[in-house]
């Protein structure tokens, strides 16, 4: 018989096993603070020092972080923010985003608003040192802090149960939470909590290359392409995150999402025969360059399309080439924690970002036309037709916010033979779903959502005489421009990012319209005064993102 034995020979002689981990991080070199030193104690196992961790530790670790990221940011963020104010190469309209958001950093760290209306789907990585002990229970005792953040504090619900394939209900308390837990290190559980956005979320992409990509120009020229598929509806200024390669292609996309939140930060800056990914710090900087040179800029045109580039270089499969890109946005949320015998802590963020504001509020974005949104619709748009694109506006009356459940239930009124309510014909309509209305407030985080999700809504609407106007964030697809052209319509950009703002200071009432049932996905009016925004496409086919090669 040729058949290979079920056990090769063991008296083969082969080389000791050199093990290299694929991620050699250096130091943590993050400032912690203590939250507590309930629930962690030391025991002896087998003459071991095992430290014992409760549920309650870890429930109370992951309620904490996702407090703290939905209202402080890291200072490493906003001094990238203030610098861009600072910077006399950047656009006009890059720093009155860049002011926004500071501005939106400190409204969000009164602890009341979260700075995003979006307040995130909440993922979990634990890596449990083998001398911790605990009752097994981790991925509950976890899930159930995240869940209690949401429950207490102002934070919108967003996820949503499938009930069959077509039919889904929100949770109504942000779960199920995503949480992974790897048996690495020795005395420590250490821990890193994000609440990832749907804009972000929706901005990561894997494209399954071959190995010819593999020279300077074809990589950079293939990267150059990709990087403008991301747009602008996940609220640059971005860090932006690219993987090349990977031992899969889920791994691939796992490692963007670490080196958008700078988890990475301490690979190695070179490879090895071994096969360990590294940074390459040169291709960082080289994309970043390009990146600034695409005039795309923090949302509305300049130099800030990104804060800062990573790159990781990964082993891989010899037929394989994955190559993944991601973002994190202007919602900057992560936050790293640990339990160590000593005690619960969590990263030090930012609890004082006034400290990044400009001494003197600078005067940005240009000229300001005021619209009166209580006026008939066929005078708005008569008002909105003198302008050109890239003007820069400040809304004051009623607007109609609804989304994409909204939508959809609206298009099914069209479809049985029956009109768009007045209410969908005479006022703009927003693309949002605000979080929960603080007590004494008039409105909860109410930031605009990705107006690509509501782009095969348009022109149906349109023609029936709704969605004259609309409100978002993020470039378009080529229908909109073409209906706007075709019925005399508008596409208003608003900064993405700084839900908090708005709801502070332009969004005077709030109040269900239709579709109670659907939540924060509801049909709303919503009164608001001074509300900023841009001329995005305009009546005769015009599109600045078009011009920006994004439309």
């Amino acid at each position: 018989m040729n058949a290979p034995t079920a056990f090769p020979d063991q008296q083969k002689p082969v080389p000791p096993y050199k093990h290299t981990p694929l991620f050699p991080l250096g130091a943590d070199t993050t400032p912690y603070k203590k939250i507590s030193t309930e629930g962690v104690r030391v025991e002896k196992v087998l003459g071991r020092d095992m430290l014992v961790v409760s549920r309650e530790a870890m429930r109370a670790l992951s309620e904490a972080a996702f407090g703290e990221i939905n209202h402080y940011l890291r200072p490493g963020h906003l001094k990238q923010l203030r610098s861009i104010l600072d910077d006399a190469e950047a656009s006009p309209n890059d720093k009155f985003v860049a002011l926004d958001f500071l501005k939106n950093a400190n409204i969000a760290a009164g602890g009341i608003l979260p700075m995003c209306q979006d307040t995130g789907t909440a993922i979990i990585m634990g890596k449990k040192g083998c001398n911790v002990i605990t009752d097994g229970e981790d991925e509950a005792a976890l899930s159930e802090g995240a869940r209690d953040a949401y429950l207490r504090r102002n934070l919108r619900y967003s996820q949503v149960a499938p009930l069959s394939m077509y039919e889904e209900k929100n949770t109504a308390n942000n779960m199920p939470a995503q949480c992974e837990i790897y048996a690495e290190g020795e005395d420590a559980y250490k821990f890193m909590f994000m609440a990832k956005g749907g804009g972000s979320a929706n901005k990561s992409f894997l494209f399954q290359a071959t190995p010819s990509v593999l020279t300077k120009d074809r990589l950079l020229a293939f990267l150059k392409e990709k990087v403008l598929t991301l747009g602008t509806a996940a609220c640059p200024p971005y860090h932006l995150a690219i993987v090349i390669g990977g031992t899969s292609a889920e791994l691939c996309m796992k490692t963007v999402k670490l080196a958008s939140a700078r988890y990475l930060d301490a690979l190695p800056s070179h490879g090895s025969a071994d096969g360990n990914a590294f940074r390459d710090l040169e291709m960082e900087q080289e994309i970043h360059k390009m990146t600034q040179s695409l005039g795309v800029g923090a949302q509305f045109g300049g130099k800030y399309f990104c804060h800062d580039v990573r790159v990781i270089r990964m082993p891989r499969h010899g037929a394989s080439l994955p190559i993944g890109l991601g973002v994190s946005c202007s919602a900057d949320r992560q936050v790293l924690g640990k339990i160590t015998k000593d005690g619960i802590y969590l990263e030090e963020l930012e609890h004082n970002p006034a400290q990044y504001l400009p001494a003197v509020e600078q005067a940005l974005g240009g000229e300001v036309v005021k619209i009166d949104l209580n006026q008939p619709m066929k005078d708005i748009l008569a008002t909105l037709s003198k302008n050109p694109i890239k003007t820069r506006l400040s809304l004051t009356g009623t607007m109609i916010v609804a989304r994409d459940s909204a939508h959809a239930k609206l298009r099914e009124r069209l479809e049985k033979g029956e009109p768009l309510p007045d209410y969908f014909k005479n006022h703009p309509i927003y693309y949002a779903g605000p979080a929960k209305t603080p007590e004494g407030y008039a409105s909860g985080a109410f930031g605009p959502t990705t107006a690509g999700r509501m782009d095969s809504f348009v022109d149906q609407f349109q023609a029936a005489g709704g969605s004259m106007v609309m409100l978002a964030k993020g470039n378009r697809a080529p229908v909109v421009r073409e209906a706007c052209k075709k019925y005399g319509g508008f596409y208003l950009g608003s900064i993405g990012g700084a839900a908090a703002n708005l709801a502070e200071h332009c969004i005077k009432k709030v109040e269900v319209v239709e579709y109670p049932e659907l939540g924060m996905e509801a049909i709303w009016r919503i009164e608001v005064v001074d509300f900023p925004a841009f001329i995005i496409i305009d009546d005769k086919g015009n599109d600045f993102f078009k011009e920006l090669n994004l439309g």
